[in-house]
């Protein structure tokens, strides 16, 4: 086998500061769109975030048109409506204004009205086709109004594929956002909930990236177009992985505490942008790959904070869940990474001997959760003993990132995390 020698860092524009939303038609502007799709979700539709980014827009004199149907969590068949009404537009550019599920719509719209395919073109394999992006897409422009999933600067846009009740995603360099609109003043009136679950989302990509295995020990591509989006850990992405966990430990119970500290939340906001830059390049491993199939197969559990249309387990929460068993189980085969994270977020770490650095580290994570008043395990959210088998099925299939973990997992690997994910205190 031969393995890889490069790795490809690139990453969206980033603009950052207090009431940058309203130059949201200059930048609009500056790269060339005339009529603009802009995606957000219904909750999200009369917020003073969506009424700033239109007013901004047409004050460019840009013609926009409003796409606020999207589902949090969403599913193959809504982002299809997504793509057929932007097909049907005549758009040539691209702004979602929401959380994370908002901006991966948006990509999805934007790359199958820029390319029509058939929808499993572009999605990841095996699952899907997986084929790279002809080229460029219309520009997109994203305004993150959660502080958690670094969507604004990452190419992957993840959805419930319905038929297998378990998500997959595309991840294309060539989906990533042109320019990313950071702004504090959108995150102020997220529901506590909503601040622990994307908050705990930004922890795991900094860990799970700084533990990914290293982009040398990946099978080198047949050409340069099949290098993936996730690539395994590297010199650069470590830097913003290693940023964004410091950032996230000191401000995510702040932020919990006392939601109207802005310098926390501000902090929050950028950290997740900063988490989204290096996963978007090392990508992340088996906390995210056991999130899919528990988002995609709840029943009826609903969230404080999010909306109670349908049953989910929020994306951020469902991969929390994971998280403390990923970590025990991989850290003997990567210490001294896992060592690295566990002191970027203030944990002791000095006399912990190598085959215990990951339980550490589990430890504090476990901590974190109790303190943000997440569920204690899986089992809070719905899933038993029963259902460790399809648990473990709908995991199987995520090789885009289960082969990035540290420490080859097989199904009865698989299955022992999920039942040590059960109850975690």
């Amino acid at each position: 086998m031969t393995f890889e020698t490069a790795f490809n860092m690139e990453t969206s524009g980033i603009k950052y500061g207090v009431g940058v939303t309203a130059e949201l038609g200059w930048d609009m502007r500056r790269l060339g769109g005339t009529r603009v799709m802009v995606v957000t979700d219904p909750r999200m539709a009369d917020s003073r975030p969506v009424e700033v980014a239109l007013k901004a827009l047409r004050d460019m004199g840009i013609d926009t048109v409003m796409y606020d149907r999207v589902r949090v969590e969403p599913t193959d068949v809504s982002f299809q409506e997504a793509i057929a009404f932007a097909s049907e537009g005549g758009f040539d550019g691209y702004v979602a204004v929401g959380g994370g599920s908002v901006m991966d719509t948006a990509k999805a719209a934007d790359l199958y009205a820029s390319y029509p395919a058939d929808f499993m073109t572009f999605v990841n394999p095996p699952i899907g086709e997986g084929r790279p992006v002809p080229g460029r897409m219309a520009p997109l422009i994203c305004v993150p109004t959660t502080a958690g999933t670094g969507s604004e600067c990452s190419g992957i846009a993840i959805f419930d594929l319905e038929d297998m009740h378990a998500k997959t995603g595309i991840r294309q360099r060539a989906i990533r956002p042109d320019i990313a609109v950071v702004d504090p003043l959108n995150t102020r009136t997220m529901p506590p909930m909503v601040a622990a679950c994307s908050g705990l989302d930004v922890f795991c990509h900094a860990l799970e990236s700084l533990t990914a295995l290293p982009y040398t020990r990946r099978p080198a591509p047949e050409d340069p177009d099949h290098r993936p989006a996730y690539q395994g850990s590297n010199p650069i992405s470590d830097i913003w992985a290693a940023r964004a966990a410091e950032m996230g430990s000191r401000n995510l119970l702040r932020v919990l505490e006392e939601p109207g500290d802005e310098e926390a939340g501000g902090q929050m906001l950028l950290a997740a942008t900063f988490a989204g830059i290096g996963f978007a390049t090392a990508g992340v491993h088996l906390a995210h790959a056991m999130s899919y199939p528990v988002s995609g197969m709840v029943r009826d559990y609903l969230a404080d904070g999010y909306p109670t249309d349908h049953a989910l387990v929020p994306h951020g929460l469902s991969v929390a869940l994971n998280a403390p068993a990923v970590f025990r189980f991989t850290g003997p085969a990567a210490p001294e990474r896992h060592r690295h994270a566990a002191s970027l977020i203030g944990l002791d770490v000095a006399g912990a001997p190598d085959d215990e650095v990951g339980d550490v580290l589990a430890d504090g994570i476990v901590a974190v959760m109790k303190q943000a008043g997440l569920p204690n395990g899986l089992s809070a959210v719905g899933y038993g003993p029963d259902d460790l088998d399809d648990l473990v099925a709908g995991t199987l299939p995520q090789k885009t990132v289960t082969v990035l973990s540290p420490r080859p997992a097989s199904a009865d690997d698989l299955r022992h995390l999920f039942e040590e994910s059960l109850t975690l205190w």
